[in-house]
């Protein structure tokens, strides 16, 4: 599993982002292999962070090859005063599921390079 996680600083939003949003979070709910998405703001920096959740980069490049995605890619400059892209593979995931989360029913075991099945 990957998430993806976009972190920008906002400049000014206007309706052509808001459509473009919208659309590229159609376009990702409607990729086989998407899982889910959250977002984030830092009320310190202001910074804003989107993760999507990916079962395969395969379905994560589907979105980024979009030409929806391009295009807002493209235009950036006119609505963020910066953003950074972070590809993330899980390795692990864990909790008590007190709170509902995109991922919380994909529980994933510790990958620690042993092979070992347990029943040594």
């Amino acid at each position: 599993m990957y998430a993806s996680t976009f972190i920008f600083a906002k400049k000014q939003f206007d309706d052509e982002f808001h459509r473009l949003d919208q659309a590229i979070i159609k376009i990702a709910r409607n990729i086989k292999g998407y899982v889910g998405e959250e977002s984030w703001e830092n009320p310190e920096t202001g910074l804003i962070s989107n993760v999507y959740y990916w079962e395969s980069l395969e379905a994560l490049h589907e979105l980024m090859q979009h030409p929806t995605h391009k295009q807002a890619k493209a235009s950036q400059n006119l609505w963020l005063n910066g953003y950074r892209v972070i590809i993330s593979e899980i390795i692990h995931t864990y909790g008590d599921d007190q709170f509902p989360h995109p991922i919380a029913t994909q529980h994933t075991p510790p990958t620690t390079g042993n092979t070992s099945t347990g029943a040594d």
